[in-house]
């Protein structure tokens, strides 16, 4: 992670939060970034989470990661190249396990003047009362899920011929 920013990169108060819900800075990630609150959903800690990106608050980023929570944040040389600007939260999706949760979201940035696009599936954990991103659960928009059922070989074709589909439409597939 780089190191401390030399301009200030925090969003204004009384401006929307750059997560993208419609609510004012200060009333959405604000708090969670300054410790006044600890995200309640594991999609309030990723929208915090860019808003930190688009902030430059390193720190955070490295206290909401479970691999370095817990451990010193040491700033990194270098700024970052990606110039965050959007965040679309596809799907916040909760397990049988209340401590643990998936949030599939597209991230939006410019690099060297081209739009870029980072889409995931994040894994979240609930450790003592406070949510941490864990890992990349699936990098990539979905696999596609086709909206029709596949057609078995014994199955009536789907032409109306009164055949099974392999003596049918299969051959001519």
């Amino acid at each position: 992670m780089p190191s401390e920013p030399t301009q200030d990169f925090r969003p204004k108060r009384g401006q929307p939060c750059p997560c993208g819900t419609g609510l004012g800075y200060e009333a959405c990630c604000e708090p969670i970034l300054t410790g006044q609150r600890l995200a309640a959903t594991a999609e309030q800690l990723m929208r915090a989470r860019f808003t930190a990106h688009v902030a430059h608050d390193f720190r955070f980023l490295h206290e909401s990661y479970r691999a370095t929570a817990g451990t010193p944040y040491v700033p990194e040389p270098g700024e970052p190249t990606v110039t965050w600007t959007r965040l679309d939260v596809h799907a916040h999706e909760t397990t049988e396990n209340p401590d643990k949760a998936f949030v599939d979201f597209s991230a939006y940035g410019t690099e060297a003047g081209a739009e870029k696009v980072l889409h995931e599936k994040a894994e979240f954990l609930r450790l003592d009362g406070r949510w941490l991103y864990t890992r990349e659960a699936r990098l990539g928009p979905a696999p596609y899920k086709s909206p029709t059922p596949k057609v078995g070989r014994n199955d009536p074709c789907p032409c109306g011929s009164g055949k099974k589909y392999k003596h049918c439409c299969l051959l001519k597939a």
